[in-house]
């Protein structure tokens, strides 16, 4: 074979590869989209003239059950009144001592909003990446959300709803990114853009709040990932960095079955784990009134 010969065939083989890797940097690109946001990133505001809901409203809802519970079973079982009877009656008792009311608004109540620039969401599963236990880390600073923290009275703070672009969450594999936006999230599509947490209960809250101090509570709330929702429980620890500005984490873990989120076939990808943890770091600003 000829030295010409040769450098022919290596440059036809040059070419094809170039050809390939320009195909699939085009497929990865046009399949799975850019990745970036349609627009800025923002969450609704909370509705600061809403009284904080008192948390013996659902511990009264509960009692009430139990009376009208109580209620009929001494109705069927007439013979034994006293057995019955005297625990209705405390069941009552304790209803009425605990009136449902709306906890008052607080004068020290201050808000928060979420600063993107300093925060970070981040999933987290394993994968045997080529036969090799991979860790993979997916992440994004794209975020945002408010807190309402009533320092006289810390019962009544909130977290409004924590707003996500699934769309701009990126691994260290840009193959791995393209799946992720257009089988497993669907996050390349306008609909399903955007993951939000809506939170529906907090417990755990201290009395006081202190600057500096760091505050562990836990927070429910329901997660849409793509048109699924499902209650998910965080654990959180928040600080009051000082009458501006707060810092906390936020951890979860879920099941990708219960998001129905199905891992498409690639070569050389096995064992993706069925629990996949979800992170948050988060600093918030004092919003001005």
């Amino acid at each position: 074979m000829s030295s010409r010969t040769f450098m022919s065939i290596v440059g036809i083989l040059v070419l094809m590869g170039v050809t390939a890797a320009a195909t699939i940097f085009i497929y990865v690109s046009t399949v799975g989209g850019s990745g970036e946001p349609s627009e800025p990133i923002s969450a609704p505001t909370l509705d600061l003239s809403t009284p904080t809901p008192d948390p013996r409203g659902t511990q009264i809802a509960q009692l009430s059950t139990q009376v009208a519970e109580l209620a009929a079973a001494n109705a069927t079982l007439s013979a034994q009144p006293a057995a019955v009877l005297p625990e209705a009656t405390a069941v009552a008792e304790a209803t009425e001592a605990a009136p449902a009311e709306a906890a008052p608004a607080s004068d020290q109540q201050t808000l928060f909003r979420i600063v993107p620039e300093e925060s970070e969401v981040r999933f987290i599963l394993t994968e045997d990446l080529r036969g090799v236990p991979t860790t993979v880390v997916g992440k994004t600073n794209q975020v945002a959300g408010e807190i309402l923290v009533d320092f006289s009275a810390p019962a009544n703070s909130r977290v409004g709803m924590i707003r996500i672009n699934a769309r701009t969450l990126a691994t260290d594999n840009n193959f791995r990114n393209g799946a992720i936006r257009d089988r497993i999230l669907q996050s390349n599509r306008a609909e399903y853009e955007f993951t939000e947490f809506t939170p529906t209960a907090i417990s755990g809250l201290p009395e006081t709040v202190e600057i500096g101090q760091p505050v562990t509570f836990q927070i429910t709330g329901d997660l849409k990932v793509r048109n699924i929702v499902k209650p998910v429980t965080f654990d959180a620890t928040v600080t009051v960095v000082s009458e501006d500005r707060l810092e906390g984490t936020a951890k979860a873990t879920i099941q990708r079955g219960d998001f129905n989120l199905q891992i498409p076939s690639a070569p050389g990808v096995a064992n993706v784990s069925e629990a996949v943890d979800l992170e948050i770091d988060l600093v918030a600003a004092r919003v001005e009134a």
